[in-house]
């Protein structure tokens, strides 16, 4: 005796050799032997070779023509000998009803199974839907291969190009296209960006770069929704001062600027004006909800996506021979060892007498000429006070900081200005040490600790970052953002909040906002103030601030990385002048380019070494290059490098 039977979802044939109750010994056409229950079998048969019976069904299941068979099954539950009857017009033979089962269980649309060798009719409706949708893959699978096919021609299908960056970013991984993409990037052995930089898709390294932080983080564009922009502010009084700010030359979001008053017992008055948009920004507005969503301006080499609209932006920026509101934070200092005896802050309208420059300045304003009061530029002697207090101020940090158990910090990274004019690209060093860096820097410094202890008197939260907390090294370098004052050990202050950039930074808006209220409202400031104790939504702003802020920071080191191979290449430089700055990770002397290279870990921190760029990408910005010699070996270094909080305010 012969069976047809079920074993794991398939469907064999084979000779009984023994039967023991329930179970039958069987053997395989092949040799092979195996048990089959009597419940998994479906057909049994004599006097018919088992393997030409199976190659008959197949077949006879080949023949069987699904429209007819599934009219001819009608809507109850049926057992396939039964519509083999039906079908065949007569007993079904063993090769035909086995070929008959075999196409009802390869047609799971046309045929529902309801059990071993039970089926039943799909519903008319449900039996269109799923041709419709066979079909629809059938069609989609010509599309895909006519898409493959052009790629891997070379050409990068034109239905797919609005789609190009959206495939790159969050691709609709079931959809044809990217099928498509990736079969055929897998097949010329190259990665979706560099196919579509390639081939023209997306137009240069430069578009793709920007393209994909666009999507993710301006869907909808990086241009303000049109709107007007009602603003009405209220009647300050005016200062007598004569104010003037220190900025580089593309800078227009203005935010700060600095006076200096002589007084009558002959200490003087140094006021440090911040502009002030909370005046005409009310958290919750139109344009506040402009200003949460995008948390700060995004700096990119040659550009910029500012967080506030230009109009307003207009409006605010301490622009030269402009008169402006400002909250002005008055520190009056003595003379002889430019001490700070009192501060006061105030809010009202000052007028700019001057935007001072860095590229203008940075070359009469040094350490040697002004120790010499040498040189001639505007606000010389006012500079020349600020610039000693400012080194007050710098080492009293230090000595905060020493207290705190850290090593005097040594600010020895320069500063690189990138310049873009037609695609060339020029990139401009200055030493942080330089003198008006310095004076901003610890003046900023200055203003942000006094305001964060300001707000923590007054009893009103702000936004604060602070370091120096938790156990362990990497824990106390960790600078963290919340609501409260805390110290910021690498700063060397005993509080630290971001007040002095509510232009371009949306943690700056809210604690502007919060000072305002502790102007207006003193003792009852906690009453008044945007943002309560406890705040969630304040919570929540210091959270999406830190991440989309930490997001902008990666996207401009990238975008200056991708600049830096453009130099390279522009200037055709192919051997190099680096130096070690930890492991095996080095950065150039000339621009603000990290290279990897594993020669170097076996060199000490500092080692300046000669080397050649063997490869630069300029799609996944990556760089190759050699070791050629070692210049100069390391000095041991007995202070800590600045990080960007202890040099940037």
């Amino acid at each position: 005796m012969n069976v047809f039977f079920e074993e794991s979802g398939d469907f064999k044939t084979g000779s009984v050799l023994t039967q023991a109750g329930e179970t039958f010994q069987v053997e395989l056409p092949g040799g092979k032997r195996t048990k089959v229950r009597s419940r998994d079998v479906l057909l049994q048969f004599s006097a018919y070779d088992p393997a030409q019976m199976m190659l008959d069904a197949k077949e006879i299941a080949e023949t069987i023509d699904l429209d007819f068979l599934w009219e001819v099954a009608g809507e109850e539950e049926f057992g396939f000998t039964d519509l083999g009857a039906e079908y065949f017009g007569h007993e079904p033979k063993p090769q035909e009803a086995a070929g008959l089962l075999l196409r009802l269980h390869a047609a799971p649309m046309y045929f529902y199974r309801k059990g071993k060798g039970r089926y039943k009719a799909a519903p008319e409706q449900s039996l269109k839907a799923a041709l419709a949708g066979m079909e629809k893959k059938r069609q989609q699978a010509i599309v895909q291969e006519q898409y493959v096919q052009q790629m891997m021609d070379g050409t990068f299908p034109e239905a797919m190009k609005p789609l190009a960056v959206q495939l790159l970013c969050k691709p609709d991984k079931n959809g044809v296209e990217y099928k498509a993409l990736s079969q055929a990037c897998a097949a010329l052995h190259t990665t979706p960006e560099r196919f579509m930089v390639t081939t023209g898709a997306i137009e240069s390294p430069l578009q793709l770069h920007l393209s994909r932080f666009l999507f993710e983080y301006f869907p909808k564009g990086a241009d303000f929704p049109l709107r007007d922009i009602p603003l009405t502010l209220p009647e300050l009084p005016e200062a007598d001062v004569l104010a003037f700010s220190i900025d580089d030359v593309t800078t227009t979001e203005i935010d700060d600027a600095f006076s200096v008053s002589r007084l009558p017992n002959g200490n003087v008055k140094v006021g440090i004006h911040i502009a002030a948009p909370a005046l005409g920004i009310t958290s919750g507005d139109a344009v506040d909800a402009i200003a949460r969503q995008r948390m700060a301006t995004v700096y990119i080499p040659g550009d910029k996506i500012t967080m506030l609209p230009d109009e307003l932006i207009r409006v605010f920026t301490l622009g030269e021979d402009r008169k402006r509101p400002a909250v002005s934070l008055y520190a009056t200092i003595r003379t002889e060892d430019a001490q700070v005896i009192a501060t006061e802050t105030c809010l009202e309208t000052i007028r700019v007498h001057a935007n001072l420059r860095h590229n203008d300045l940075e070359s009469v304003v040094t350490e040697e000429n002004l120790a010499q009061n040498a040189g001639e530029y505007p606000h010389k002697e006012d500079i020349g006070i600020l610039w000693r207090w400012a080194q007050v101020l710098e080492k009293a940090r230090m000595a905060k900081r020493e207290s705190f158990g850290l090593k005097p910090v040594q600010v020895n990274h320069p500063d690189y200005n990138f310049y873009i004019h037609d695609g060339v690209v020029t990139i401009e060093q200055r030493m942080r040490t330089a003198p008006l860096d310095r004076i901003v820097a610890e003046l900023m410094i200055f203003a942000n600790s006094t305001w964060g202890r300001f707000m923590h008197e007054h009893g009103v939260p702000g936004i604060y970052r602070s370091q120096g907390s938790g156990n362990g090294w990497a824990a106390r370098r960790l600078v963290r953002m919340q609501t409260h004052a805390s110290p910021h050990q690498g700063l060397g202050v005993d509080q630290y909040s971001w007040c002095t950039s509510p232009l371009r930074r949306y943690a700056d808006l809210v604690n502007q906002w919060q000072i305002l209220a502790c102007i207006r409202h003193g003792v009852t400031a906690p009453l008044s103030a945007p943002f309560k104790q406890k705040d969630a939504d304040l919570f929540a702003i210091v959270s999406a601030f830190d991440a989309t802020y930490t997001a902008y920071a990666e996207f401009q080191a990238r975008m200056e990385r991708y600049w830096c191979l453009r130099w390279l290449a522009q200037q055709d430089i192919r051997q190099v002048q680096a130096v070690v700055i930890r492991d095996e990770m080095t950065r150039l002397m000339d621009i603000p380019l990290t290279v990897a290279l594993p020669a170097a870990r076996s060199l000490g921190r500092g080692t300046r070494l000669t080397m050649d760029l063997l490869r630069m990408d300029e799609v996944d910005l990556s760089v190759e290059a050699r070791m050629v010699a070692v210049s100069t070996v390391a000095d041991d270094e007995d202070g800590e490098l600045a990080e960007p909080d202890e040099i940037e305010a």
